[in-house]
């Protein structure tokens, strides 16, 4: 379940960066911010242990 999590939050991020460069950067801002809070790391909103 962590490496899901650890893909998708890669995919948002990149996916974010990607719609900063094409001038999207309100959506990519949100993109990215998700992606790293929906990751498995330390701010991960899935970690409740």
């Amino acid at each position: 379940m962590a490496f899901l999590l650890w893909i998708l939050a890669a995919v948002m991020v990149v996916s974010g960066i990607f719609a900063i460069v094409r001038k999207q950067v309100l959506w990519g801002i949100v993109l990215i911010v998700v992606g790293l809070l929906v990751g498995p790391g330390g701010v991960s909103i899935f970690n409740v242990h």
